[in-house]
């Protein structure tokens, strides 16, 4: 047994990577390493001191090697989603341009209330020999730098100027990553002098630990008074969120909607929450979702809104629900669950629809109103239908979509981000199983689409690693980041991309359009300083990585590639060309609110803006 008198001398950097090592989590009976490894790009700032540390754990804690810091932090990304946050990985950055390029990362984590760990060089502690390569030097401040920008977009921060800070720094660190209510990306700044210097660190420290996820129990009264809310509605809806996955809780929001009968629409992130035939699953909700969701929620009275952080995006801008519509909202985290004034329910939320379904026992909707909901789903599903067969007009993202979402294993996970893809994707794809979804649309983050299957890939891998990871990506998001292709293959991760090609920034082209502006400087041939336009060899650029790729004319050669796709061994990149200005799905959006200039001189955009204020009459004030 070891004494709490015994002491192991170690560097900071020892200290962090045997104390990160040691810590583990059980997951379904099983014991394993709370953190399943890292993403790496070694320079001056890291690779002496923690990259020595690093080496002698390799086994324990995998280090993958990056090719560009964002994209490490958006696989540590999807690794988190794909585990539902129980497991996280570490990235580490040398000091300067390379941890700022975490930045973008922090962010999308933040955003998403998905755990990672950032370890990322510092300056001098002692300052002796300032000012250092790629030090950003502030005249006024000495101890303001390059990583306090990562403040705003973290939930836990520390700069480690002393060995036995550590003691305190991780665990603090940890227990924010693991918090349902607090989850988000923590910062530990290692200044270069300080990763070596070394200190008798508590033998006891360095013991294995076995973490669990703390369930909050919600407040009694919270419930009651959510009960009497609930039981006075005559045509309650549910909003299901992403926090029901993390929570575990897809099986309590089931049997919650079947024995109330409560209609259920999902979120951009809560997709997957129940499959594409359950009878209460009435459609995705919002600026990217479907007719039948939006429809009902311009009429519900009552709205559970559990797991969900509400941005605009599901809301319409706040202008998809009735005026006097009242919410429930069921969240760990205080702050999202008393959003727009909604009547708050703060705690887990496996615990809490336990809990309102017990206080509601007896309650079910009146009849004719989920049947309302079930018809307008009906009506959904025949235009989705229409809308992914190919037939009289072009290539299409959602044609694209309908052939993978036919072939694929119901189990293969489906990756989408920025662009158009994720409202095609949110709108179109047909859910084949729960959690086999993610679209990233909370921070919308072009270049996560390779870089965080790549993550989610690696997760899948320990789970379920004779299932796919299929990620839909736009050639816009392939330009801004695709070296994870090479990492892929580096590391053996196979992934499937369907690589759509519509010549440049179209989805924010047709906002442009929309908006009465006409193109400029988002598709490539509107571009007044592009003088010679030429189309990328997308297909030779794949296979210069490493990856097997190939072009297809249109959906039914897309089939069949993507059959090839599915026996292959490696990467596989598909290529095909989809229209900028037909195909995309028209049906199924709500209001959403964009600046649009109150002064111009075209009429176009003086009549586009009128009728976009017109929106603007349903938008909730808060209430």
């Amino acid at each position: 047994m070891t004494s709490t008198t015994d002491t192991i001398r170690l560097t900071t950097a020892q200290a962090i990577i045997r104390w990160l090592s040691n810590q583990f989590i059980e997951i379904d009976g099983t014991e394993m390493r709370l953190c399943g490894g890292g993403f790496g790009i070694f320079g001056h700032g890291n690779v002496t001191c923690l990259g020595e540390a690093l080496y002698n754990v390799q086994d324990e804690l995998p280090l993958f090697r990056g090719q560009n810091e964002q994209s490490m932090g958006f696989a540590a990304a999807g690794y988190a989603k794909q585990w539902l946050r129980q497991r996280f990985m570490f990235c580490t950055a040398s000091a300067g341009p390379g941890t700022s390029n975490l930045v973008t990362s922090a962010a999308l984590a933040h955003a998403n209330r998905l755990p990672m760990l950032l370890l990322c060089g510092d300056t001098y502690a002692t300052r002796l020999p300032d000012p250092v390569l790629q030090q950003m030097e502030n005249f006024n401040d000495p101890t303001f730098g390059v990583n306090d920008a990562f403040k705003p977009v973290v939930r836990y921060w520390d700069r480690i100027t002393h060995p036995a800070q550590v003691i305190q720094s991780l665990p603090a660190a940890i227990a924010t990553l693991l918090d349902p209510g607090d989850c988000g990306p923590a910062f530990i700044g290692l200044p270069q002098d300080v990763q070596g210097w070394t200190y008798d660190y508590p033998a006891v420290f360095f013991k294995k630990k076995l973490h669990r996820i703390r369930r909050v129990t919600p407040d009694a009264d919270e419930i009651a008074d959510a009960a009497a809310l609930l039981k006075s509605a005559k045509r309650p809806m549910i909003i299901a969120g992403g926090g029901v996955q993390y929570s575990r809780a897809v099986a309590e929001l089931t049997a919650f909607a079947e024995a109330h009968q409560i209609p259920v629409v999902e979120t951009i992130a809560g997709r997957a929450n129940l499959v594409n035939e359950h009878a209460l699953n009435i459609g995705p909700i919002g600026v990217t979702g479907s007719n039948s969701a939006n429809s009902i929620a311009e009429k519900a009275d009552v709205i559970v809104a559990v797991g969900t952080r509400l941005q605009d995006f599901t809301t319409g801008s706040w202008t998809a629900f009735a005026q006097d519509a009242r919410f429930i909202s069921i969240n760990a985290a205080r702050h999202d669950a008393g959003k727009h004034m909604s009547l708050p329910v703060v705690g887990d939320a496996k615990l809490a629809l336990n809990a309102l379904a017990e206080a509601v026992s007896g309650y079910q909707a009146p009849q004719d109103w989920t049947q309302l909901a079930q018809d307008e789903r009906k009506s959904w599903d025949a235009y989705v239908a229409e809308n992914v067969t190919p037939g009289n007009r072009p290539n299409s993202y959602a044609q694209a979509i309908g052939v993978v979402n036919a072939l694929c294993d119901k189990r293969d996970r489906v990756v989408a981000a920025a662009g158009g893809l994720p409202a095609e994707v949110t709108a179109n794809w047909r859910t084949l199983d729960i959690g086999t979804v993610d679209v990233e649309f909370g921070f919308s983050c072009m270049g996560y689409e390779i870089a965080g299957a790549w993550g989610a890939r690696i997760a899948q891998a320990e789970q379920e690693p004779d299932r796919d990871t299929i990620t839909f990506c736009g050639d816009g998001s392939y330009m801004m980041l695709n070296s994870d292709l090479y990492s892929s293959v580096l590391s053996q991760k196979k992934l499937i991309v369907m690589l759509l090609d519509n010549g440049g920034f179209a989805v924010i082209n047709k906002l442009q359009n929309n908006s009465g502006n006409e193109s400029f400087n988002n598709l490539i041939a509107d571009c007044p300083t592009v003088t010679n336009p030429f189309a990328v060899d997308f297909v030779a650029h794949a296979a210069s990585m490493g990856a097997v790729s190939e072009r297809v004319e249109n959906p039914a050669d897309l089939a069949e590639a993507f059959k090839r796709a599915k026996a292959s061994d490696k990467t596989y990149v598909i290529v095909m060309n989809v229209d900028a200005y037909e195909g995309w799905t028209t049906e199924g959006h709500t209001w959403w609110e964009c600046g649009t200039p109150h002064i111009t001189e075209s009429d176009r955009v003086r009549e586009a803006h009128l009728d976009w204020e017109q929106g603007r009459a349903n938008q909730r004030r808060g209430v």
